[in-house]
């Protein structure tokens, strides 16, 4: 019995003995590890993100332009439902990932985005979709919380053929510096054409899909939605993209956009 005992306690010994030399050596390695990973997050943050020159915002130096005719980035996509839309997308991957989130206490949507433009040939933006087929209304308040973003940032109620960054499209927008057009690429890869608001400014914006029609509704200051100049005509097929989204028309610097009072209906004569 006592030559059992005894062997018991001298194993319980070994294993105490190999913990502390386990622990010891863990203890000394973790750090080791962890510096490594710090030192790796530190290489990779100070690595500064290449801009093309001709996704460079224009300024009293710089004038943007169309970006090469072979230029793409893939579309990156979460098919998540956030509210009433079904997905998610960064469209053309701008160099600065996005984010958006939904109070469902305020009916708010929240979008953060990066990207170089809607414009041109092809775009990058935060878009929150929803897919659908036949006549829509579309609507939303529209706002930003910083004042003092850039000019020529956007919020954009859009219709797309699909979530590549050259889509066919057919959208209105809100700029920051208070421009409002409906604008509309009437094939994939062409550079986008527009109508633009004599007025700016807008609390509220809207966009309807009559057939193969699409029409402005403004609301400046809170009086009902009125219908802007003619629809222009562009043909999609169903099903396509509905939804709103936001470029901040910085190519590696986020905005944010709120969108809010959405009213999305498959029917035409819905907007209010």
């Amino acid at each position: 019995m006592n030559m059992f005992l005894r062997l018991k306690s001298e194993k319980r010994n070994i294993f105490y003995r190999n913990f502390r030399i386990i622990n010891q050596a863990g203890i000394r390695i973790i750090p080791a590890l962890a510096l490594s990973v710090i030192s790796l997050i530190a290489s990779s943050q100070a690595t500064p993100v290449k801009v093309p020159d001709w996704a460079l915002p224009g300024s009293a130096t710089h004038q943007q332009v169309p970006p090469p005719p072979d230029f793409h980035r893939a579309t990156i996509t979460e098919n998540k439902q956030i509210g009433i839309f079904e997905g998610q997308s960064e469209v053309g991957a701008a160099l600065a990932p996005g984010s958006s989130k939904y109070n469902a206490a305020t009916g708010q949507y929240t979008i953060a985005s990066a990207g170089y433009n809607i414009w041109y040939t092809r775009d990058e933006f935060r878009y929150l979709w929803k897919k659908m087929s036949g006549d829509v209304s579309l609507a939303a308040d529209i706002s930003f919380p910083d004042k003092e973003g850039y000019f020529d940032r956007k919020a954009v109620l859009i219709f797309r053929q699909n979530l590549e960054d050259d889509s066919k499209e057919a959208m209105v927008a809100l700029h920051g510096g208070g421009l409002i057009h409906l604008a509309y690429r009437l094939d994939k890869g062409q550079s986008l054409k527009e109508m633009r608001v004599d007025q700016k400014g807008a609390l509220r914006l809207g966009i309807e899909k009559h057939g193969d029609a699409f029409a402005i509704y403004i609301s400046i200051a809170g009086e009902p939605m009125k219908q802007y100049g003619e629809p222009v005509h562009l043909q999609i097929d169903g099903p396509f993209y509905v939804g709103i989204g936001f470029c901040s028309h910085l190519p590696d610097k986020v905005d944010t956009a709120i969108l809010s009072n959405v009213i999305l209906e498959n029917a035409a004569g819905k907007i209010k």
